[in-house]
């Protein structure tokens, strides 16, 4: 899988976000975008997701070299973040089942909550749980979506040591083939990375 920025810019009213931003990301390589809060590199992430529209530039997501549409490529993406909410009126176990009907996933549902240490609370509403089990539940339905690119802000947030060890176990077993791309100020999130890159550097 590739990523194609193409002189992409993002503004909110009349402030640049970032601009001139041309870079290519290649499977299976692993990128850091980094710099201070409130630099933009989360709405960077959200540009290349998609999520967010840029103001100009081009982005192009290809496939094994065919170009995918700006209606597929969603399906070939996994993100998890700190500002992607989970329905809490559901179990866990019914949220994997319900993201597995879009993407589907790498292992079965039973071992996926197994490995990220919420195999006893499969039946428990998601509404009950503490923040730091939430976002191993949202690192389970990301990593093991069966996609070629892993989106990742901020991923260790309210997550304990423990919780920590995991996302970088995680990391080596389950993104070899992957296309990674992680937000972050925070160097034990991705000082594995083969590539940085500083949102700095795209300031006007």
């Amino acid at each position: 899988m590739q990523i194609t920025l193409t002189n992409i810019g993002k503004r909110f009213n009349r402030e640049w976000i970032f601009r001139n931003l041309d870079y290519t990301f290649n499977a299976p390589r692993k990128y850091a975008i980094t710099g201070s809060n409130g630099s933009g590199k989360s709405t960077l992430l959200q540009v290349i997701a998609g999520a967010v529209t840029h103001n100009e530039g081009g982005i192009a997501y290809s496939l094994l070299n065919k170009k995918c549409s700006p209606e597929q490529h969603y399906q070939h993406i996994a993100i998890a973040a700190p500002y992607l909410e989970l329905i809490e009126e559901m179990t866990a176990s019914e949220l994997l089942d319900f993201h597995a009907s879009f993407k589907p996933l790498s292992i079965s549902k039973k071992e996926a909550l197994q490995i990220v240490g919420l195999e006893k609370a499969a039946d428990k509403q998601i509404r009950y749980f503490s923040s730091g089990m939430k976002q191993r539940l949202k690192m389970a339905q990301a990593f093991f979506s069966n996609t070629p690119i892993l989106l990742l802000d901020e991923p260790t947030s309210n997550l304990d040591a423990e919780g920590i060890a995991l996302y970088q176990q995680l990391m080596i077993n389950y993104t070899a083939e992957k296309l990674v791309i992680i937000s972050s100020n925070d160097k034990q999130e991705y000082d594995f990375c083969d590539e940085v890159i500083s949102i700095a550097d795209y300031k006007l």
